[in-house]
């Protein structure tokens, strides 16, 4: 199946519903960064919430930024998103490991305590920032609290990613669904209802739902009407160019002592792990554009 996203509504209005299934670029991420399985779940979590929260903004030149910071053998997860579909991330530490829990890799516990922030870049002369503590570290229920205090709008967030045995993704996919100020007791209800009564995303998933089925099981009862879909990939805008400007801005003394080495330096972009390589002659014309 395709990576993509739908958005919908239901309820008449009253709520607003996004899904989406993200196996694709989840697998694409694991192999870039050669993740562990747990790192793998939780970068994969936070990459299909990112992909949807993207399609949530208005302009194309938004950019939104996730970022858990906790203290389990994790570290750090960062996830960017833009309104298109494409999203790009990485975790701190790719290989760490966890013994399961219950049967289950242990995102939270690889998480550990900490902070979530989001970051929206939507041209103002500041960035949005709202930032929460992390509530059970699974990275669902962090969202949902996040959305509830931050954006004061009554979310439920569902994620997963389910491994092969072989430990490369088997499925992955998540759905959003906020409910507007003026929704009804009844329907509300109705919601709360179904929300107790849904499977777990990873096991709607591994039974072959798409995004559709996974909403229309979710607002079941309630009116659904899908808007549109979006293909969701990931997709980093590193290049040669943006790579030699980070060098550029380091400054002189540092880019004069790689060149006193005498040998090419490589640099890894950090959200696609793709390495650049700049030659002795390179780095002598990048230190000429350098300004401190």
């Amino acid at each position: 199946m395709k990576d993509y996203i739908v958005r919908a509504t239901a309820g008449d209005g009253q709520i607003r519903a996004f899904a989406a299934t993200t196996g694709n670029l989840v697998e694409e991420a694991r192999k870039r960064h050669d993740t562990s399985p747990v790192a793998t779940a939780a970068l994969g979590r936070l990459l299909t919430a990112g992909a949807m929260m993207g399609g949530m903004m208005k302009n194309e030149t938004d950019v939104l930024t996730l970022q858990i910071k906790g203290d389990g053998p994790l570290g750090g997860i960062t996830v960017t998103a833009d309104a298109k579909g494409d999203v790009k991330g990485y975790v701190d530490h790719p290989e760490a490991m966890m013994p399961p829990k219950n049967g289950k890799l242990d995102v939270g516990g690889a998480v550990g305590i900490g902070l979530l922030n989001v970051i929206k870049d939507m041209g103002l002369k500041e960035p949005y920032v709202g930032q929460t503590i992390l509530q059970t570290s699974e990275i669902a229920e962090d969202l949902t609290y996040y959305f509830a205090t931050s954006e004061q709008v009554p979310s439920s967030v569902g994620l997963g990613v389910l491994m092969n045995k072989d430990n490369t993704v088997h499925c992955a996919g998540g759905f959003i669904v906020q409910v507007m100020p003026f929704i009804s007791d009844e329907v509300l209800d109705k919601l709360e209802e179904n929300i107790k009564k849904i499977s777990s995303v990873t096991s709607m998933l591994d039974n072959g739902h798409t995004p559709e089925q996974m909403l229309e099981q979710v607002l079941d009862g309630l009116n659904v009407e899908f808007a549109d879909t979006m293909d969701t990939q990931f997709k980093c805008n590193c290049s040669h160019e943006r790579i030699e400007k980070a060098i550029i801005s380091i400054g002189k003394k540092d880019i004069q002592e790689m060149i006193d080495d005498g040998k090419e330096v490589e640099v890894k972009c950090h959200f696609c792990n793709t390495a650049y390589t700049f030659s002795v002659e390179e780095l002598k014309q990048i230190l000429k554009q350098a300004k401190r």
